[in-house]
């Protein structure tokens, strides 16, 4: 299955933030919306992503003195991403050697959506399942 497949599935929406917002704007947005990364978007496109790990490793160093600082201090500035042409078992290859959960899609440059972990997992639970009632069918049916 491609990037594109899950993208159409679970839709293309992505909640971002800007560079020079404060961490507690991040973290305001990661609790309102459900999620456990932002992806960082400036003038010039994609940024940086900041997950909750992100946050959870600067207060631990600098403690709450980090709420106030920009999200752009504390965010990952090396993004690893895809496009939607690419599989989801090459993004899941991606996630385990770059030890991520949350992949930004681009295309031409352009965010148009984001991968999780749990969308990889979700739908390779989906393909085992649609194998599974395939073999199952073939037995039973001779």
């Amino acid at each position: 299955m491609r990037i594109a497949d899950v993208l159409r599935n679970k839709g293309a929406a992505v909640v971002t933030v800007n560079p020079d917002a404060p961490v507690t704007e991040l973290l305001a947005g990661l609790a309102r919306h459900n999620i456990g990364a932002m992806v960082v978007v400036g003038p010039d496109g994609v940024a940086g992503i900041v997950s909750e790990r992100d946050v959870v490793r600067q207060l631990h160093t600098h403690g709450a003195s980090v709420l106030s600082r920009p999200v752009s201090k504390i965010m990952t500035a090396v993004v690893a991403t895809c496009g939607k042409a690419d599989t989801v078992d090459s993004i899941s290859v991606l996630m385990t050697e770059n030890r991520v959960r949350h992949v930004p899609v681009l295309e031409n440059g352009e965010l148009i959506g984001i991968v999780s972990i749990g969308d990889v997992v979700k739908t390779r639970m989906e393909e085992l399942e649609a194998e599974q009632a395939q073999l199952h069918s073939y037995i039973t049916q001779g």
